[in-house]
């Protein structure tokens, strides 16, 4: 997601507005932006006295390609609709309105976990087992589900008011079991620094495997501040990858207990 703006954008017409405020949802300000999607501040108006913060993901199908329209966006309302999980983040309201799609989720009080990394530099040991304890129960879930995230980053992963964190942006998610066989992704998704090996690589791949890799570069990011591979060409990505060529940086190295440096 994009730089934070302060103003509504033109996009998100008057009379989309004025149907949302019927529904009692005031949008407030943008908080991030994707392809073919911006994310809001809002307000749910429940009743005269009582109000809750939220945030909007409004998704513009007149700016999408079809293949997005067709494939990843029916697959992304598929899956929202159908997980409840204290460690993903709870979607409250899905409205369509000629070719937009809100949909209304918890907001995240402390941002995001790459926000909070920048803001606080490394996490704990501690506080990043218990973190990577509540992201392996929101995921063990969705893969009891059959269903495979396929983009999990730290910007994916959100820090709530009491530091508990949800995983969130489910725009590459999809079912990967069909008549008990497992189905093999062939598209590329997500962020280049978490994909796995094998989509790098090109071939066909097993998405909750690839998931569990993107789980783990989290974990590594947390505890050192830094990617544990930082390259833009995919070549040299994969041949340290496959050669296991990382390391802590040295201020953090020490910090650390054997059995977290030995997994």
């Amino acid at each position: 997601m994009g730089p934070a703006t302060e103003k509504i954008d033109l996009s998100t017409t008057h009379s989309d507005i004025a149907v949302l405020q019927e529904k009692g949802f005031l949008l407030e300000k943008v908080i991030g932006e994707g392809s073919y999607a911006k994310v809001y501040k809002a307000t749910h108006m429940v009743d005269e006295t009582r109000h809750s913060v939220m945030a909007c993901k409004v998704i513009d199908t007149a700016q999408a390609p079809r293949d997005y329209l067709t494939k990843f966006l029916p697959r992304e309302l598929d899956v929202l609709i159908r997980i409840n999980h204290p460690h993903i983040v709870h979607v409250s309201n899905i409205f369509q309105r000629r070719a937009k799609y809100f949909i209304f989720l918890r907001f995240a009080e402390n941002g995001d976990l790459l926000d909070f990394l920048t803001q606080n530099g490394a996490v704990p040991e501690n506080q990043s087992r218990l973190w990577m304890r509540q992201m392996l129960s929101g995921l063990h879930y969705l893969h009891t589900l059959n269903i495979a995230h396929r983009d999990l980053k730290c910007e994916n992963i959100l820090i709530t008011a009491n530091y508990n964190v949800k995983i969130t942006d489910f725009g590459f998610a999809r079912n990967v079991r069909v008549r008990d066989r497992d189905i093999l992704s062939e598209t590329y998704c997500g962020s280049l620094s978490y994909a796995a090996p094998e989509v790098l690589k090109g071939v066909p791949y097993l998405p909750k495997l690839a998931d569990m890799w993107s789980v783990g570069i989290i974990l590594y990011t947390m505890l050192n501040k830094a990617l544990p591979f930082n390259e833009t060409s995919v070549k040299r990505l994969y041949e340290k990858q496959v050669m296991r060529k990382w390391r802590f940086r040295t201020n953090i190295v020490n910090q650390l207990s054997s059995e977290c440096k030995q997994q």
